[in-house]
């Protein structure tokens, strides 16, 4: 199985308001940058869509990293993920995506890290780029 990294971040200009997620895909020292948003969203959706979209542009099975400052993201991944199946996702927030991320996840062995965000980490910042450009794009738009 290749071993692939996936950095990924996500932002909203209010919460809700508008908002981007951008993620770095690296195999080896190929690389691949992703954006995306939405023109009504929350911060926690926009970082878990960067993560969905890093893994759904993966063209087979992987050993993947994930790499984001989103604890919410990091320890629904590595902790919480198996109860919340378990409960059919009552009370979860964002259960639309959280059952993306599984269809997307499925074909893959996934493990998050957390690092800090705005501390310095290279693609975080360039993650964090991305998703903030992609915000402001649509916070024009919306004017």
């Amino acid at each position: 199985m290749k071993k692939v990294s996936i950095f990924s971040d996500g932002s909203s200009l209010g919460n809700p308001g508008p908002g981007g997620w951008g993620t770095i895909l690296r195999f080896g020292k190929h690389e691949k940058e992703l954006s995306g948003g939405e023109a009504e969203t929350t911060n926690n959706r926009m970082e878990l869509r960067a993560v969905i979209e890093g893994l759904k542009a993966l063209k087979e099975p992987c050993d993947v990293t994930i790499y984001s400052d989103s604890s919410y993201v990091v320890k629904a991944i590595n902790e919480w993920l198996p109860a919340w199946i378990a409960r059919g996702f009552k009370k979860v927030k964002n259960p639309d995506l959280w059952q993306e991320y599984l269809e997307a996840a499925r074909p893959h062995r996934v493990h998050a890290v957390w690092v800090k965000g705005h501390a310095g980490h290279p693609e975080n910042e360039r993650c964090d780029a991305l998703a903030r450009k992609r915000a402001e794009h649509y916070k024009q738009e919306s004017k």
